[in-house]
């Protein structure tokens, strides 16, 4: 339980100073559900029917890409590991009006290349070998990744292949759900799966921001991979549609998912993260993500409010009981970045927490403490139009912590504190005596 302190700062005062209310007017954006996040804090920055629930189509890949590379963080599987083919996987590959490169059952691939087929071309039956690779089968990976999507949070998606193709296009041997079924996220599932997954793994972006790549350069299968994004310098619309900074992330097209991007780009010090499904043309889902990319970046800013190691204005110690030393410093665990609109001047405001269950009843903490304790924390606040955080609230404070150790006192010390107490007690109630006599 936390129980709030009497009084608000402003960041006008200790904390900093900033700016605050989301009053920007947006674009108009063509597509069915959006959303702008912020990919450092995970703030919303803007949002169109964000819990709409719609077939991603192969940004879908984005969770299989984050399974892959946590399975490599983990030690459970190599770049250098060689992937042998089912004669499944290499019908569907042969497939090019689906996007693939060419697969051999009597070749041997390395997780790496496949890895780069996936990321850059989209394939789909690369991105399936690498589900085997990974868990063993497709079945079990689908169910890693509907066990991932509920660990990160996610409200709204079912995964029923590592693809994002429609199940028919499976002929058969679709991995989990009906023979007619997709892939479904919502907007909002689609920006916290980017957010985590650049958080986590942001050398994915080495690879998303390939133009060009030759798949099995040298052979007879070489094929050249041409990235999916559009927006990337060099490729189609770069120049039409202008991003400065972007470098990623995925897209999606099937009947039923339209036209689908997620997108990301870096000016500065400040990245954000762009979804739009369900616009109705290849170029329509690049022309509606440069106008949320550039409007997040022409309105909005990352500011540093609070340093780590700030204490809060006039009550910067707690009273400490049973310790060497009776009180104890507290100070911002954390930096704390917001962003906040370029064109208002309303404040945030910011307030310090205290954690109830660590206090007593007079409002003091119990030694031994260490330094670095999280005692509470830093809550912000905005007074204008709030879209919260893509991870629920865990964007919107930082932890209170105290600044140095505090030992627990020893026996004697205790002891003769509590005589103190007790006469020091006894001589006041005399002095109240005495006085009584004489008024």
């Amino acid at each position: 339980m936390i129980v709030t302190m009497a009084f608000v700062l402003l960041l006008a005062g200790t904390f900093g100073g900033g700016k605050s209310a989301f009053a920007a007017e947006a674009p108009e954006i063509h597509a069915e559900a959006a959303i702008l996040i912020d990919a450092d804090s995970g703030k919303i920055l803007y949002q169109k029917d964000p819990e709409l629930t719609l077939s991603p189509a192969s940004m879908t890949k984005m969770m299989s890409e984050y399974l892959l590379l946590e399975a490599i963080k983990n030690n459970e599987v190599s770049w250098d590991d060689k992937v042998t083919i089912s004669e499944t996987i290499h019908k569907l590959s042969q497939n090019r009006s689906l996007s693939n490169v060419p697969l051999r059952v009597d070749e041997e691939y390395t997780v790496k290349e496949l890895y780069e087929a996936m990321a850059i071309y989209s394939a789909n039956a690369a991105t399936m070998a690498l589900a085997e690779h990974v868990a063993g089968s497709e079945t079990k990976f689908v169910e890693m990744m509907n066990a991932k999507a509920e660990e990160m949070g996610m409200k709204e998606y079912k995964f029923v292949n590592s693809s994002g193709l429609n199940n028919r296009d499976l002929v058969g041997n679709h991995p989990a759900g009906d023979p007619e079924e997709e892939n479904m996220m919502s907007a909002r599932s689609t920006g916290l799966l980017a957010y985590n997954l650049l958080k986590d793994f942001p050398d994915v972006l080495e690879t998303t921001s390939t133009p060009v790549k030759n798949f099995r350069e040298g052979t007879d299968d070489e094929i050249v991979m041409k990235n999916w994004n559009w927006l990337l310098p060099s490729l189609v619309y770069a120049d039409k549609y202008s991003v400065k900074g972007i470098d990623g992330l995925k897209t999606g097209s099937t009947d039923l998912a339209g036209f689908a991007f997620t997108g990301t780009a870096k000016q500065d010090d400040m990245r954000l993260i762009s979804v739009v499904m369900k616009t109705d043309s290849y170029e329509a889902r690049f022309k509606e993500t440069a106008k949320l990319l550039n409007f997040g970046f022409d309105q909005f800013e990352s500011q540093m409010i609070v340093n780590k190691g700030d204490k809060p204005e006039g009550d910067s110690t707690v009273d400490v009981v049973k310790g060497k030393e009776k009180e104890v410093g507290v100070a911002a665990g954390e930096s704390f970045n917001v962003v906040t609109d370029k064109n208002t001047e309303e404040p945030y405001e910011l307030s310090y927490e205290y954690d109830k269950s660590l206090l007593t009843e007079d409002g003091e903490l119990t030694a031994p403490l260490k330094q670095g304790d999280k005692v509470g924390q830093i809550v912000l606040k905005s007074t204008g139009e709030d879209f919260g955080y893509i991870t629920g609230d865990k964007g919107s404070s930082i932890p209170l912590v105290t600044t140095e150790s505090v030992e627990k006192a020893g026996w004697f010390t205790l002891t003769m504190r509590a005589i103190g107490g007790f006469f020091s007690g006894v001589w006041i109630s005399a002095a109240d005596a005495v006085k009584g006599l004489f008024s």
